[in-house]
């Protein structure tokens, strides 16, 4: 009887073991006959939205339904055109001629493009065959004045953001062109080489909406050969009268002897970001100059203290939410007392340890606390990594 019971045992154990086999060869062969070109659309919709151009386009030649997703509408409404990647990464590339004759058939789809490219000539076809475009942001690309035209021509009525970087020829009176004409424009950002009197003033005619956010770029590759003009104030003032809540932010990546034409009466700018080391006088006339700061970013400025300038911003600046110090020097009192003027706007503090310098009245481990109790919450300076 036990000899009988050993041989059920085994017996039911070969019929369980032959049957996984059976399950796993059947899941096996599922997995290898599975129709890929039945997938649902909007999967593949999914996917090829993360897919260069390129790939996307040899994607399309596996079957009928990924060709027919490679033409959808949703597809094309958002697109980077990126044209300058190295030889290595030729594959992430997008050839020129196959962006030409996708815009060709999706033109009235686009909306959302993205464009850095020597191949001016895939732009043009962008702006000559797209109707609706609302968002354009254009980098390191050698658009020009006739160009814009085509492009005001064709989506003055839905523009609303337009990008340019690194574009050198355009001109004032290019993008003015865009001004003038699209009066949708609500998000513009360009280098300060493109900002005119006019264009202020075109931006603050009553047929224009109200800008919501205006960036400039400030930049000097070479000290001491780059020209900067000089605004005028009537032209601010009629700007912010005409869009009171824009933002209006300023990046300056400036040697210390290039400033001279800044911050000499008072300007509506929100935000500053300073890239390179500026001076104790140039912080002075911040504070003396701009009274709707928001956010002030200081990434380097020598080893006198500004102490002086930090309490003058928080007099005056009466917005300020946001700081970053990085290479300066503040006196941990001044800190303190910038921290107490404040209060607890200040939703955004990042110091370096290394800004703030003890003195006898306070030393680092002190401040943590001090500074924690005007703002309302804990608060420690950040730390240099140490790798």
């Amino acid at each position: 009887m036990k000899r009988g019971g050993r041989d059920s045992d085994h017996n039911s154990s070969e019929e369980g073991t032959a049957e996984k086999s059976k399950k796993l060869r059947t899941t096996n062969e599922h997995s290898q006959t599975c129709d890929w070109g039945n997938l649902l659309q909007d999967i593949i919709l999914q996917v090829f939205k993360y897919l260069p151009l390129l790939d996307r386009a040899h994607a399309s030649q596996v079957c009928r339904n990924w060709n027919q997703v490679f033409h959808m509408p949703d597809l094309w409404r958002c697109f980077e055109f990126e044209l300058n990647q190295p030889a290595t990464s030729y594959l992430k590339a997008t050839h020129p001629e196959l962006i030409k004759q996708i815009i060709k058939r999706h033109s009235n789809h686009l909306q959302y493009v993205s464009f850095k490219s020597h191949f001016i000539s895939a732009l043009t076809v962008v702006f000559v065959n797209s109707k609706s475009l609302s968002s354009l942001k254009i980098d390191d690309t050698p658009v020009d004045d006739p160009s814009l035209k085509v492009l005001v021509a064709n989506n003055s009525d839905t523009l609303k953001l337009l990008k340019m970087s690194s574009c050198p020829h355009v001109s004032p009176a290019g993008i003015l062109c865009v001004a003038d004409q699209c009066h949708g424009l609500r998000e513009l950002a360009l280098n300060y080489h493109l900002l005119s009197d006019e264009l202020l003033l075109a931006l603050s005619s009553e047929k224009h909406v109200r800008l919501e956010h205006l960036r400039i770029d400030v930049v000097s590759e070479n000290p001491g050969q780059t020209h900067f003009h000089t605004i005028q104030k009537s032209s601010w003032d009629a700007f912010i009268r005409h869009s009171p809540k824009v933002n209006l932010v300023m990046y300056f990546f400036l040697y210390e002897e290039e400033f001279d034409p800044f911050f000499r009466y008072e300007i509506p700018a929100t935000h500053l970001y300073f890239g390179r080391s500026v001076s104790k006088d140039v912080l002075g006339r911040v504070g003396m100059t701009c009274p709707r700061l928001v956010e002030l970013v200081v990434c380097a400025n020598g080893l006198r203290p500004l102490d002086e300038e930090l309490i003058r911003i928080a007099e005056r600046c009466k917005n300020l939410s946001a700081i970053g110090l990085g290479e300066c020097e503040v006196s941990c009192s001044a800190f303190v007392e910038f921290v107490k003027m404040c209060g607890g706007r200040l939703s955004q503090l990042s110091i370096m340890e290394e800004v703030l310098i003890p003195d006898q009245k306070y030393s680092l481990e002190q401040i943590h606390w001090e500074v924690s109790k005007h703002l309302g919450r804990v608060w420690f300076p950040d730390m240099m990594p140490t790798w």
